[in-house]
């Protein structure tokens, strides 16, 4: 199948050589022709403008988007006058559900269809696969299948889950949006899961996208949790330190039970032997930890592109309680510098009512004592 893809930035460009692997035909275009001309010296077809990067695709044309959430409208804004009734757009980044909706819309206004495609698999995608959880409608999805299914990781990604049958037959929620789509189809029509594979059809338009939201808010606790957990561990050796004895410093009560020095880069590599916390993100922190035991090469800034809010919005929506997943979200606001002045307003409360003097910070971020 012929795919267009718009956008070969990190994942982008990496799953234009998985398609053309997998026996897929590509035409790419990108805003910086630089980023087209490495592709074309692969072989891949690439245009660097977007007038005859559409004229290349065949019709009904697919044209798939992996750019930053931020630019989608932008894109499309240039994208959209330039197709045909029937054709095709993919959106495969980080939108907001609630865009895709819009969206969908928008486009089905002009006779144009729309797909959210929910990308998970980051840079290693290329060789691993990528996960992808897909909204739109049922027909729609069912044409791309092909691009789906050479981009996913396959069946042998992962060992079969006990007592799951093989290929089962999908339900409301196992890719059968046939109902959710409107098309009205009954079970007679429905198809096996996809799931297997490692891509599904999660329901109508928004609804892989709000899969993979909620997907990332889960990624932000399971790495919060690595975090600090590790932190515990390398904070082991609390009582091997003198500490200051005045009214600023909390005293350790039993210092003889802090006296392990702990070497992290090790226990990361043991627990993934059978552990259950072993994890594709805990063979990162290994690797890591293996290269740089303190991760000098890093300043603990960390950032967040809108899901683990997004996840947490809708939580307070439908009611749920979420305490991991918003801790988790705040502590990367609090990581960026964004809690300084609440905690010097803590700072001065303290001072003002009961002469605290504010000490001094370690060099690794606490405080002397």
């Amino acid at each position: 199948m012929q795919l267009g893809m718009i956008g070969l930035g990190r994942m982008g460009a990496d799953m234009v050589r998985r398609l053309t692997k997998g026996a897929q035909q590509c035409v790419v275009y990108d805003v910086q022709p630089a980023a087209v001309d490495r592709l074309r010296q692969e072989g891949i077809a690439g245009e660097t403008s977007l007038e005859n990067f559409v004229a290349q695709l065949d019709k009904p044309r697919a044209v798939w988007l992996m750019v930053p959430a931020a630019v989608v409208d932008e894109t499309l804004e240039k994208l959209v006058p330039l197709l045909d009734p029937g054709d095709v757009v993919i959106d495969g980044g980080n939108s907001y559900y609630h865009d895709d909706i819009r969206r969908a819309e928008e486009l089905g206004a002009r006779g144009l269809h729309y797909v959210d495609v929910g990308t998970s698999g980051g840079v290693a995608g290329r060789e691993r696969g990528y996960c992808l959880m897909i909204g739109g409608e049922t027909e729609i999805v069912q044409r791309l299948e092909p691009v789906f299914a050479a981009l996913a990781p396959g069946v042998g990604a992962a060992p079969p889950t006990p007592g799951r049958a093989t290929n089962p037959a999908s339900n409301a929620v196992n890719g059968g949006a046939n109902h959710a789509a409107g098309s009205g189809a009954g079970s007679e029509t429905r198809h096996a899961s996809t799931a297997d594979q490692g891509f599904l059809h999660c329901g109508p338009h928004g609804a892989g996208h709000f899969v993979k939201m909620v997907h990332n808010g889960i990624e932000y606790g399971m790495m919060a949790a690595y975090a600090e957990g590790l932190n515990v561990l390398r904070h082991a050796n609390a009582g091997r330190h003198a500490r200051e004895a005045d009214a600023e410093t909390s005293p350790l009560c039993r210092p003889e039970l802090y006296q392990y020095d702990l070497n992290l880069a090790e226990i990361a590599e043991v627990w993934r032997r059978g552990s259950v916390i072993g994890s594709w993100l805990l063979d990162l922190i290994a690797g890591s930890l293996a290269g740089d035991a303190e991760l000098k090469n890093y300043a603990g800034r960390v950032s967040d592109s809108g899901e683990g809010r997004w996840t947490v919005a809708a939580a307070i929506d439908e009611g749920v309680p979420t305490p991991v997943l918003s801790a988790a979200l705040f502590a990367r606001f609090s990581s960026r510098g964004d809690a300084d002045f609440a905690n010097r307003v803590l700072s001065a409360m303290r001072h003002d009512f009961g002469g605290h003097v504010e000490k001094p910070a370690t060099p690794d971020g606490g405080q002397n004592g």
